[in-house]
């Protein structure tokens, strides 16, 4: 175990916008408050690079560092050696982050669906890709088709414009109605509306088509071409990258192994963002995808409840029943629709990391029973890709999560053993080099 050893009043798992928020509010009532995140710089995905000119998350950022709160960037937790202590494993170490309330602000990712050709080179997540252009993927004169569904899509088909790429469609598989009404609701919120005008004027000129989703990539070693349905007929499209994901699932696997309670693949939290377990808070998107504005509000809400401001919270309540309705109507738009189901073929892998295919799958009536026999789940993304999947393919739910929640080093996991105190306590190691069994 590293020296590295910190306690803390509030400590705050996740740096996107609700994680800032929490351990912001929670500093500035005095509380020590220190927030972690296993990426670089804080931020999240929708403020990543929130330096380069993001006003509000200028402005968020300015306040963290104003108030103090200790920053561990570049760090994962994957462990709770005792009750009031995380571990989290570094470049070069492991550190212990003892507190005495918790906030959990650990942000969605996006959902992956197979179909054939999913796996070539040159599809990626939607989000995935953006993040990489960020990092520097050079996209100039790269023709990309952006595909699947929630708005998402428009904000990663408008930064790749922005990037000189050329974007040949956008295919949302939600209907024309489902976003009609979608776009009459926003009327009941201004910011939002301002939002999809600005992303109408920055997307001029691209095709958009609902009723319509990715059925096939093709390629001899990387991606050379996509083939959409576009309201039931077939068309096939050149392209370099397919950057594609069906809107979001929340990062829950964390509040699950500290014994939260979830509901509809939720967490479950009260009026002050509290969950099951007492002095555990929870924020943003793992409560329920409804943008960045929610995601601020319960922040706020959860930072001022765990510093013990319970009355100031309060103040935020009206705001955040108003912005839970629109997290209400984009699940009931963005919703996968039935057709989906149908797109992997028997040779179809669901699993990319163990190359487990779907015809494997379909034999068994459960994830425990579909892991167990084929190793799905078991790989390197820990079922975060492969398990929503098969929840929306099959009806199956993942049923236990153990430690570590995310892959670690073998040394951190000795690390972790050495801090129980005995082989009882110890994570073994697995052959995939830190997965589930």
């Amino acid at each position: 175990m590293s020296d590295v050893s910190q306690q803390f009043d509030v400590l705050v798992v996740g740096g996107g916008p609700a994680g800032i928020a929490a351990a912001v509010t929670a500093s500035e009532c005095g509380a020590r408050a220190g927030i972690v995140d296993d990426n670089a710089a804080l931020g999240g995905q929708i403020w990543r690079g929130a330096q380069d000119g993001h006003t509000e998350a200028v402005a968020w950022v300015e306040r963290l560092l104003a108030a103090g709160v200790t920053k561990l960037c570049g760090r994962r937790v994957f462990h709770q050696s005792e009750s009031g202590v995380l571990l989290a494993e570094g470049a070069e170490d492991v550190c212990e982050l003892g507190y005495k309330k918790l906030i959990l602000a650990t942000g969605a990712r996006e959902r992956f669906l197979p179909f054939p050709g999913w796996t070539l080179p040159g599809v990626m997540g939607a989000g995935g890709l953006q993040a990489m252009v960020k990092s520097g993927l050079p996209v100039s004169g790269k023709r990309v088709v952006v595909a699947g569904s929630g708005p998402l899509l428009l904000a990663v088909a408008a930064y790749l414009r922005k990037q000189r790429a050329e974007v040949a469609i956008i295919c949302e598989q939600a209907s024309w109605i489902k976003l009609a009404r979608f776009a009459v609701g926003l009327a009941s919120f201004g910011g939002k509306i301002a939002q999809a005008m600005e992303l109408k004027r920055e997307l001029g000129g691209i095709a958009f088509a609902a009723n319509s989703w990715p059925v096939g990539a093709h390629g001899k070693e990387i991606l050379e071409s996509v083939t959409i349905s576009r309201n039931g007929k077939e068309e096939t499209i050149r392209c370099d990258y397919l950057a594609c994901g069906f809107h979001l699932v929340p990062n829950v696997e964390l509040a699950l192994l500290l014994g939260c309670e979830t509901l509809g693949g939720y967490v479950s939290v009260d009026d002050f963002q509290e969950t099951s377990v007492r002095e555990i808070f929870c924020a943003g998107e793992p409560t329920g995808i409804g943008g960045v504005d929610l995601a601020l509000v319960e922040g706020q809400i959860a930072g001022l409840a765990a510093a013990g401001r319970a009355d100031e919270a309060r103040r935020f309540f009206p705001q955040r029943r108003k912005l839970q309705r629109f997290e209400r109507v984009l699940e009931k738009t963005f919703e996968p629709r039935p057709e989906l189901q149908r797109l992997p073929q028997s040779g179809t892998f669901v699993c990319r990391c163990e190359d487990v295919s779907y015809s494997r799958l379909r034999q068994y009536s459960s994830w425990r029973a579909a892991k167990l026999q084929t190793r799905c789940g078991m790989g390197a993304c820990q079922g975060r890709v492969c398990g929503p999947a098969a929840e929306f393919l099959f009806g199956w739910k993942v049923d236990s999560v153990r430690p570590p929640v995310l892959p670690v080093r073998v040394g951190s996991m000795t690390a972790a053993a050495e801090q129980n105190g005995s082989e009882q306590n110890a994570i073994q190691p697995s052959a995939n080099h830190g997965g589930v069994q």
